[in-house]
């Protein structure tokens, strides 16, 4: 596994582990794939509570039309976004019928879209290899980006949000 970033100063596993802490808790992602005719679909999908090492599963039904585009197209990107951070991550995308898998990732927000439980022949899982990755830190949370703006445009010095290339 490589890695390319701007700051220097982290190693390629300092930096998988700060992109692992900046994903956790995020629940809701955007999930984008490719039609038929080569236009960028996204949706919002949740991204399933498990400690990331580089994989990210979710949950859709078989057959749908997100089921069908991966089928046909399977390079992904998933963003992910919270007070203080953005991510974006790049990969592809498998789709996994393994029902024991589908019970090990069960939570309640699954069962409000798949009320017949893990079993449910409808379901199909997701799985997405992650190969590249791209975090935006800010230094702090939602308050102090907004003291960072301020303080941007009164010294006249621009913004620095902390990007980083991960590959993974």
């Amino acid at each position: 596994m490589s890695a390319v970033a701007h700051d220097r100063d982290q190693s390629h596993g300092e930096q998988v582990a700060r992109l692992a802490k900046l994903m956790s808790g995020i629940r809701v992602s955007m999930f984008t794939t490719t039609d038929a005719d080569g236009q960028m679909m996204s949706r919002p999908m949740a991204v399933q509570e498990v400690e990331f090492d580089g994989d990210l599963w979710f949950f859709t039904k078989v057959g749908g039309r997100k089921a069908e585009q991966i089928a046909r197209e399977p390079r992904v990107n998933i963003t992910l976004s919270s007070n203080s951070a953005w991510i974006s991550v790049g990969g592809n995308a498998e789709l996994v019928r393994d029902t024991e898998k589908a019970k090990q990732l069960w939570n309640a927000g699954i069962e409000a879209w798949f009320p017949n439980g893990p079993e449910d022949p409808e379901i199909m899982l997701v799985k997405v290899h992650a190969d590249g990755a791209e975090y935006w830190d800010t230094p702090g949370a939602g308050v102090v980006s907004v003291l960072s703006f301020i303080k941007a445009h009164i010294t006249g010095k621009p913004y620095h949000i902390e990007d980083v290339k991960v590959g993974l």
